[in-house]
């Protein structure tokens, strides 16, 4: 991360302690990922349009050499 804020928020403690539970890191960590979370759910049905318009020329035979020679 380049840049982070400070805030402060009224969060319910149960829901806090059960998300920390779930992720088993601290409140920051788990505020982090929660924050992530609702950026990859928001991308999902924008990524999901774009299906089936997108024509990617890729030589698959090539790339699969490449990711070979970098073991």
């Amino acid at each position: 991360m380049n840049r982070t804020r400070r805030v402060t928020a009224n969060l319910p403690d149960e829901l806090l302690a059960e998300a920390m539970q779930v992720t088993g890191e601290g409140i920051t960590e788990t505020l982090t990922e929660g924050l992530r979370l609702v950026r990859r759910t928001r991308a999902y049905p924008k990524a999901m349009a774009l299906k089936g318009r997108l024509r990617p020329h890729l030589d698959l035979d090539a790339s699969r050499e490449r990711r070979r020679r970098r073991r």
